[in-house]
């Protein structure tokens, strides 16, 4: 496959999965910010999601004050943010665009709709009145992509890289909500935990559709320590991090080349610490040192992805 037709499908996956992932966070914050906290506490929970995205300095050279509603818009149909919803859903039907020929016209079919249909939503005033009817949507939309592209291409190398942007990208964010989320949210747990901390910690893995597989795997109460287990070691979580490398390792096995071993190797090694790891292991080392490690793994393994297999990044 050409390195700039890979280029394209791994862009176009990893912008729709950006783009569910800034909703499914967004949505979260305007669900916990309606629990009874004081402003600072509010204020604090929109600054924490501006950093889980590395925006808040964008974000504060456009406004002065730190409100909810400002956020949502930054992050939803602000043009000047390549992180935000508009931008990511614009950027995904574009690299689609390009592509058009190695598609099914169900892939391309859905990724167009979506930008049509975003842009008469953006119209209404559905993101001012009922702001998770629009961030269901943009989920709703994410799930039908990745279930129309499995359930109409060709297993060939369209669709393994089309898998490695996503799951790359899915790794980044989880990551990203559980250091943020984890060390940002209540402290108590256990038989001390208040009403609500248990919302809190609830909304926390609503955000990665963790809530009811919670409740099936552990039973018991929420806790911070199962959370990060659930959202780091367990490779039968859809969202954890094994689970995300579990897909990366074997994608990029299935798109092998003459030059990709070391980075199958450096993707192996972050799937087997993963793997092998222990949660009561990684709290005592620090979860965030884990994580901050984790996250600059991930990016170097997209770097390293990109200069194997697909138009490499400007320097």
């Amino acid at each position: 496959m050409l390195s700039r037709t890979a280029d394209h499908l791994f862009w176009m996956a990893r912008y729709t999965e950006r783009a569910e992932n800034t909703a499914r966070m967004l949505d979260v914050n305007v669900q916990t910010s309606m629990l009874p906290q004081s402003e600072q506490e509010n204020a604090q929970g929109w600054r924490a999601l501006l950093g889980i995205s590395e925006l808040q300095y964008a974000f504060n050279q456009k406004y002065s004050s730190l409100e909810g509603r400002e956020v949502i818009d930054f992050m939803v149909r602000d043009p000047g943010n390549s992180s935000s919803i508009v931008a990511c859903l614009t950027a995904a039907r574009e690299n689609a665009r390009a592509v058009r020929g190695t598609l099914t016209t169900e892939v391309w079919e859905i990724q167009n709709q979506t930008w049509l249909d975003m842009q008469r939503r953006l119209k209404s005033d559905l993101l001012e009145t009922d702001p998770s009817k629009f961030f269901e949507w943009v989920k709703y939309r994410s799930h039908l992509s990745r279930g129309v592209t499995l359930g109409t291409m060709l297993r060939d190398e369209a669709v393994h890289f089309i898998r490695l942007g996503t799951f790359l990208e899915r790794a980044d964010n989880t990551a990203r909500i559980l250091d943020v989320k984890y060390h940002g949210g209540a402290k108590e747990t256990g038989e001390n935990m208040t009403q609500r901390d248990f919302y809190y910690w609830g909304a926390m893995l609503r955000s990665v559709s963790g809530f009811e597989i919670y409740r099936k795997v552990y039973r018991d109460v929420i806790t911070p320590a199962r959370i990060a287990e659930l959202l780091m070691l367990r490779g039968d979580m859809p969202r954890s991090l094994l689970a995300c490398m579990d897909e990366v390792v074997q994608n990029l096995h299935e798109v092998r080349n003459d030059v990709s071993a070391d980075t199958e190797r450096f993707a192996g090694r972050l799937r087997a610490e993963l793997q092998f790891g222990k949660i009561e292991d990684i709290l005592a080392e620090g979860l965030h040192d884990t994580l901050t490690r984790f996250l600059a793994d991930i990016y170097e393994l997209g770097n390293r992805v990109s200069r194997d297999f697909l138009v490499p990044l400007a320097a």
